[in-house]
């Protein structure tokens, strides 16, 4: 009897240890592997200071190894909608991290004349359309506080005046004689985009950009892919007026393809046309 009762104890102390063991190794609320946290947001930078020592920043999404840069408010409060566009992109980019192919970097400057905008909009940083004043000239905010038109002072044909319609305008002193400028000239020159989209108003069309050397192939490229994707008119060359030292054409100059894409009017975003043209040049350098 007590050998039986031994052999029970013994068989109890065995189920138990198997039990245990199972219970060690295969618990039933085991936590799942820790996974690698993804960044949500991008990496901001400070590129620059304006004139009156305002942030000239920079947003970078993805990890790719070609880079694109956006740009948006080289005019400033004269065109606001063209940071709005740049804004409403950094929306999506954030909410839609997957979208960046693999194989590009993007880089948004929503702002390029803070000055600029803020004589319209009286207001630093993110702004939406609802900011923008009812009845006030926008025109005094297409110029720096230095009064130059930013997009005469780049190395591409520079002159110390140039034309806007039938306006002579101020290009600066010299070249990248202005702060925002030179920001934008030191930012291409240290992160050396593959290409660079300028968005600007009014003229419901993507221009191609050239300087002595005409235009370059892959520029005629995005002209296209972005035109045709967005429904805005495709244009090779600006002939409206004569006009120099443009950032795009300095662009040209040193080999990066450059595109200027201005919307219909200086009051509307047309963000999902320009979204289509996004995607669009997305594709055309995901197969590069």
């Amino acid at each position: 009897m007590i050998f039986v009762r031994r052999i029970i104890v013994i068989g109890i102390v065995f189920v138990a240890l198997v039990v245990g063991a199972i219970v060690f190794w295969f618990p039933a609320n085991k936590p799942a592997p820790t996974l690698p946290v993804l960044e949500t947001g991008p990496i901001h930078a400070v590129i620059g200071k304006s004139v009156e020592e305002r942030n000239i920043d920079a947003y970078t999404y993805g990890e790719g190894e070609i880079p694109l840069a956006f740009i948006g408010g080289v005019h400033g409060g004269y065109e606001w909608n063209s940071s709005v566009v740049a804004y409403e992109f950094m929306d999506y980019l954030e909410a839609n991290l997957s979208t960046i192919p693999e194989n590009l970097t993007i880089t948004v400057i929503p702002s390029a004349n803070p000055d600029g905008l803020y004589k319209v909009i009286g207001k630093e940083g993110r702004f939406t359309s609802l900011d923008v004043p009812a009845n006030k000239s926008t025109v005094p905010g297409r110029f720096n506080a230095h009064e130059v038109d930013l997009n005469r002072n780049f190395d591409c044909q520079w002159k110390p005046t140039s034309r806007w319609r039938d306006k002579v305008v101020s290009a600066g002193t010299k070249p990248f004689s202005e702060p925002e400028a030179m920001a934008i000239r030191n930012f291409v020159l240290e992160n050396k985009p593959r290409a660079v989209i300028f968005w600007h108003s009014q003229s419901n069309a993507v221009y191609a950009s050239q300087c002595e050397t005409g235009i370059l192939p892959e520029t005629l490229d995005l002209m296209n892919t972005y035109a045709r994707a967005s429904g805005y008119n495709a244009v090779p060359s600006f002939d409206a007026y004569e006009t120099s030292g443009d950032a795009e054409g300095w662009l040209t100059s040193i080999g990066i393809p450059s595109i200027t894409v201005e919307l219909k009017t200086h009051e509307t975003i047309e963000w999902e046309q320009n979204l289509s043209g996004i995607k669009a040049l997305f594709e055309y350098y995901q197969q590069k």
